[in-house]
């Protein structure tokens, strides 16, 4: 896989409506590939999930594509009501996480603000026939008219994709939940709310372990709340917890069963001419990702990405910005409550390039070899099979040039959030609204 320096990205496929009136249940908030690639999970607001799988002969053509057809739509959760609290429970898929597949079927979980399920997604393409004590419809037959014994068979059957419940973990968090991650050890998986971190063992739904908690016994003195966790890749007993006021904490289990006593707090310390009013709402982290080697971390705050080497808790080894151009308008994006806006952050495959998400469906890649940047948009315009991505550019003041738009005229209600990468090929998938935009890198001549 190159880097994104020497990448031209184009065009693959969209999908979702064109409509105008996209209801609120079809905007998507989570994107995940699962472990290969093959298969690319999205779930929405409407509490549905939908699963695309990587089309063999687009992979296996030259050269080869990046294009995924529909696999599977269930209905992961429900809305549902607390009468405890008198509160609704919004159906919302807050993230998906897919499992390291061990048979032919694969296993995910996915959360709502309160609820985490397991799901099993198998294929079944023969049926047995011929049974003793029921009738090809599912009639059970007389006994008394069983004068034989059938040898039943298997018969083959048109394909079908089945999503079912294996697992429902509940009644755990009291906040909403914002993070999942599973285990190197493939056991089991942390979930995170505002306050609390909880381990679970997947075969285990009635009990889990509080091992973050930072709650304090006034809540008046609240001061921070979590906003993102995740285990490293491989070692089981590590992982690390981002807060809102900038810090990111990395706990290793082995020392203590409650982990508030962090092995290692990573914080950059302000600095102090770039101080003002905002200061802390903007340096508050809403993602952090370990590399695929687990020797460093990405964080995204408000106006940057940062790279964290594990070993260095200091300051970042790499600080991206994303949209400096906006620093200028934070009272008008704390005005219309842009500036709490959740941006995720991702790696590419070999761990040598960045992407995450801005404003008026921009997102922006990094390189890390090259430091070169770019910034794309997905947009119906530019849909034309294996049409080359032009750069976009942002005028901050002067003379605006042509190919440039100008940060006045930019679109805060059209938001990349949620954003996901290939973890083998330069295959990149970007959620706009209701719509999955998928690009790849620019086949050779």
């Amino acid at each position: 896989m190159a880097g994104s320096g020497e990448v031209q990205w184009c065009f693959s496929q969209v999908k979702g409506t064109v409509e105008e009136d996209v209801t609120d249940a079809d905007i998507i908030s989570t994107v995940e590939f699962n472990h290969d690639g093959e298969l690319l999970a999205t779930g929405d607001k409407g509490g549905r999930v939908v699963i695309f799988q990587r089309e063999e002969q687009s992979k296996n053509c030259t050269p080869p594509r990046g294009e995924y057809n529909v696999y599977s739509t269930f209905q992961s959760h429900e809305p549902e009501f607390d009468y405890l609290k008198s509160l609704e429970i919004e159906e919302k898929i807050n993230k998906i996480k897919w499992l390291n597949r061990q048979n032919y079927a694969h296993f995910l979980l996915s959360t709502n603000d309160k609820t985490i399920k397991l799901w099993k997604v198998s294929e079944r393409d023969k049926k047995w026939v011929g049974s003793n004590l029921m009738e090809e419809d599912g009639t059970v037959r007389d006994p008394c008219q069983i004068t034989s014994v059938r040898l039943p068979s298997v018969q083959p059957i048109e394909l079908m994709v089945e999503a079912s419940p294996r697992r429902v973990f509940s009644n755990a968090h009291t906040y909403h939940i914002n993070s999942i991650s599973i285990n190197s050890d493939g056991e089991t998986y942390i979930s995170a709310d505002d306050l609390r971190i909880n381990l679970w063992h997947l075969g285990i739904t009635d009990q889990s372990f509080n091992i973050v908690d930072i709650k304090p016994a006034n809540m008046e003195e609240l001061t921070e709340v979590i906003t993102a966790a995740e285990f490293h890749p491989r070692e089981c007993n590590v992982f690390v917890y981002s807060s809102s006021k900038g810090s990111i904490r990395l706990c290793d289990m082995r020392q203590a069963a409650l982990c508030d006593q962090s092995a290692k707090m990573f914080e950059e310390p302000e600095d102090p001419s770039n101080r003002s009013f905002f200061s802390e709402i903007i340096s508050s982290i809403s993602d952090v990702r370990f590399s695929h080697s687990g020797r460093y971390m990405i964080s995204r705050d408000y106006l940057s990405v940062k790279v964290w080497d594990v070993l260095m808790d200091t300051k970042p080894v790499e600080t991206f910005p994303v949209h400096e151009y906006l620093r200028s308008k934070l009272c008008s994006l704390y005005e219309n409550d842009c500036i709490f806006d959740k941006f995720e952050c991702v790696w590419n495959g070999n761990d040598t390039a960045i992407m995450t998400g801005s404003y008026n469906n921009f997102f922006r890649i990094f390189d890390r070899n090259t430091k070169r940047d770019s910034t794309l948009e997905a947009s119906r315009d530019s849909i034309k099979p294996l049409q080359v991505l032009k750069p976009r550019r942002v005028n901050t003041g002067g003379k605006r040039k042509k190919d440039e738009i100008s940060v006045d005229s930019l679109d805060f209600t059209r938001k990349i959030l949620h954003t996901a990468w290939h973890p083998k090929e330069n295959i990149i998938a970007v959620a706009a609204t209701n719509n999955l935009y998928l690009f790849q890198e620019k086949p050779p001549s």
